[in-house]
């Protein structure tokens, strides 16, 4: 990104997997495939090369070639993740919380304790 010599890289991260490494190259490759960049506005050709970590998008615009590379990595460290829940005890249930005001009525709740209907949805206070 950029012009001349103030060009630099931009990362950024389309997903995350878990499960096998098939699996996170198969969504890597369907995301790869249907990615649609900004630029060449008018492309001429459109490669997709197969690397041994992901993909490279090649795409050849009227006068020079934009490249993607789509790379598979794995999780070692986040800085920002958020808390896990602490995991219950064989045989202990976790109570699941739900807002006070609601009134509940058959069908309103999913099994996991998930209001089927949102509680925002309907609001004429909300911008």
């Amino acid at each position: 990104m950029g012009a001349g010599e103030r060009k630099h890289t931009e990362a950024h991260v389309v997903a995350h997997i878990t499960g096998p490494r098939e699996e996170a190259l198969a969504e890597l490759e369907r995301r790869a495939r249907s990615y649609s960049p900004e630029h060449p506005r008018s492309p001429k050709r459109r490669r997709l090369l197969r690397q041994s970590d992901g993909f490279l998008l090649v795409i050849d615009g009227a006068w020079q070639s934009f490249v993607t590379r789509f790379t598979v990595a794995e999780l070692l460290q986040d800085s920002d993740a958020p808390t896990a829940p602490e995991p219950a005890a064989e045989g202990q249930t976790v109570p699941v919380a739900r807002p006070t005001e609601a009134v509940e009525q058959p069908g309103e709740w999913d099994t996991d304790g998930v209001p089927i209907k949102p509680a925002w949805l309907g609001r004429d206070d909300l911008p």
